[in-house]
């Protein structure tokens, strides 16, 4: 008897380990690389589409059918996280998508987004009923802001902080708020202490420094050491800290057959290492190498090394 095909999710991935989130189950709110910035850090790729227009994204109906779906047969994640491969407050439908993720599950929702949206009331009343909030803020002037994010027409370094600072003062949920360092870039105690301002002014709970730890855009991004990143974090206050890998053990009694179109689905996202792939999915290290060994075999992800680890990417993103 044939073994049925495993569903293919087009709006949902993981759950995947996340850095800041725990097992984090993902969703793409927005198309492909439809973004209202085009960072040189992103690990998606180069932006096909820079806007602030809101758009049709994701059919709210099906991504909420795949999350149950994932829900009911995966690992119970540690966040539902509004995110994916574009922005996602780009998504007109985002408040619809929040309410129905509510009725299903009392699992906490994250968003993981760059902020340029909520300067629009209509963006921050949209995402007032997630729990916490991951916007970015990594430049203290407008030179180094567009240098980094390269955003779309219309939107500046100004605009972002005043509408983070608005979110704030409405929002009852947490926010962590990200700064992407880049060696020889914004990376020097100067430039980082300008962002004091800036930073209480918005207010967040935490402050999370992060860097180039995969492969991103642009080849010339370089990152900093977690000594380096530790020695700047100092600098923002008790608040700020260095966001550190994550690492979850293998499910022991993980299903050892998970299919390599699972796999390949979460390598399309983003490139992950061996690690990653078992972590995310509740694989054994064995399973998770094995199905990487097939796609590679197929020619359908690449390996590249980065930072002394290997890491796979989808052949299509290359």
């Amino acid at each position: 008897m044939p073994v049925p095909s495993p569903r293919v999710f087009k709006h949902v991935f993981g759950p995947v380990p996340s850095r800041r989130l725990g097992l984090s189950l993902g969703c793409d709110l927005a198309p492909r690389k439809v973004c209202s910035f085009d960072c040189v850090y992103c690990q998606v790729g180069r932006t096909d589409r820079l806007t602030t227009a809101r758009v049709a994204g994701a059919p709210v109906a099906e991504l909420l059918s795949e999350i149950e779906e994932k829900l009911r047969t995966g690992p119970r994640p540690d966040f539902i996280t509004l995110s994916g491969s574009g922005e996602p407050t780009l998504n007109r439908a985002m408040d619809e998508i929040v309410a129905g993720i509510r009725r299903r599950t009392d699992i906490p929702i994250a968003l993981l987004t760059n902020g340029s949206l909520f300067v629009f009331p209509e963006v921050r009343a949209a995402c007032a009923g997630v729990d916490v909030v991951l916007p970015t803020l990594s430049a203290a002037d407008e030179e180094t802001f567009r240098q980094i994010h390269r955003p779309a027409p219309g939107v500046t370094l100004g605009a972002v902080v005043e509408g983070l600072a608005a979110f704030r003062r409405e929002f009852k949920g947490e926010i962590r708020l990200e700064v992407f360092l880049i060696a020889g870039v914004n990376s020097t105690p100067e430039q980082v202490r300008r962002l004091i301002p800036l930073i209480a002014r918005i207010a967040p709970d935490r402050i999370q420094l992060n860097t180039a730890v995969r492969p991103t855009a642009d080849e010339g991004v370089r990152a900093l050491t977690e000594t380096e990143l530790a020695t700047l974090a100092t600098l923002l206050g008790p608040k700020a800290e260095v966001i550190a890998d994550f690492r979850r053990p293998a499910t022991s009694g993980a299903e050892a057959g998970a299919r390599e179109g699972e796999v390949l689905d979460m390598i399309r996202r983003r490139p992950v290492t061996a690690r990653d792939i078992a972590s995310g999915m509740g694989l054994p290290a064995g399973e998770a190498a094995r199905c990487v060994e097939a796609l590679l075999r197929s020619n359908r992800v690449v390996r590249e090394r980065r930072a002394g680890e290997e890491y796979y990417r989808a052949r299509s993103e290359g």
